[in-house]
């Protein structure tokens, strides 16, 4: 019975000329947009498949679970899908804090201020970026 809802359920879904989807990520406790990426078919059933988010990198051409190298995983707690069947709302349990790469909870820390018409950095960084993804020679 659980394998035909699964099924039924990405049935409904209409993806892109790329066979992609996009997908925005919500701290499932207090409504924080974490970040936004792409999903094809492949990575939305890992993600319904493992309970972890699984996504598609358009620039690297291949699968990525967030958390696979930072240990900043995504648990999903819930999956909802837009009117349009076009666009996916995941809630989540964000492990260690911090969803961008670049350090912040939130990939959402950029801030444009339209009375003051000016831009800044909203919220704190969560970890160093450089010591986590430093790239290893030898």
């Amino acid at each position: 019975m659980r394998q035909t809802v699964k099924i039924k359920f990405m049935k409904q879904l209409k993806f892109d000329e790329n066979g992609l989807i996009p997908a925005i990520i919500q701290d499932y406790r207090d409504g924080t947009v974490l970040m936004m990426a792409w999903m094809n078919r492949k990575s939305l059933e890992k993600s319904v498949r493992t309970g972890k988010t699984c996504f598609w990198s358009r620039s690297r051409k291949k699968l990525w679970v967030k958390g696979e190298k930072s240990g900043n995983c995504q648990f999903v707690r819930e999956i909802r899908f837009d009117c349009d069947s076009d666009a996916l709302l995941f809630k989540v349990k964000q492990a260690g804090g911090a969803a961008c790469h670049k350090g912040y909870r939130s990939c959402f820390f950029n801030s444009f201020n339209l009375k003051k018409g000016s831009s800044g950095i909203i919220g704190k960084k969560v970890f160093n970026p450089e010591k986590i993804y430093a790239v290893r020679k030898g």
